[in-house]
């Protein structure tokens, strides 16, 4: 019973993690957004974003990632076998990069804040890629929890699915950005 609640915590977490990293990069792509304003409102909007991007950072991001990972390290304490699962070192490998995606966040939250409302020198479409990459991360982490051994038998189907749907997105993005511009 106990492990089925954790596992429950688990997931809630998770999913608030990333509602705070899905969001937090929506407002890097904001206060790039500001670029094209007029000084007033670009100061106003900035101040704002970076408000916005500290609070959204240390109130929940962080705080859910932390008791996701406690979760984790929880679940693999009350069932050591996971660690003989080759899905579960799959999954520990996704995990890796979204601890890279992660910091990457972490960074451009500091680097609003020391920008004072200056420009952020990350260009818009990289921003809104870069908006993508925990969508991947997500879709990587929960086909594998979810097909578990599945994810090795057909590993190479999976990888050509992942990589259509990483195009597809990608192209969407850019044909947004493209409309955008227009």
């Amino acid at each position: 019973m106990l492990y089925t609640i954790i596992k429950a915590l688990h997931i809630i977490f998770m999913v608030s993690y990333f509602a705070g990293i899905f969001y937090l990069v929506r407002i890097f792509v904001y206060y790039k957004d500001t670029d094209a304003f007029s000084d007033e409102k670009k100061t106003i909007l900035r101040e704002q974003y970076t408000f916005m991007a500290r609070r959204l950072w240390n109130i929940i991001t962080v705080p859910a990632g932390v008791i996701m990972a406690v979760c984790g390290l929880v679940m693999i304490f009350l069932n050591p076998g996971l660690m003989k699962m080759p899905w579960f070192h799959l999954k520990l490998t996704f995990l890796i990069g979204l601890a890279i995606y992660h910091y990457w966040c972490w960074k451009k939250v500091k680097k609003l804040v020391e920008l004072n409302g200056n420009t952020l020198e990350t260009a818009n479409l990289k921003l809104r890629q870069a908006n993508e990459i925990a969508t991947f991360i997500l879709f990587l982490v929960v086909f594998t929890v979810i097909l578990k051994y599945q994810v090795i038998e057909y590993w190479w189907q999976l990888i050509v699915g992942f990589f259509v749907l990483v195009f597809l997105i990608m192209m969407t993005v850019k044909l947004v950005n493209k409309k955008k511009k227009k």
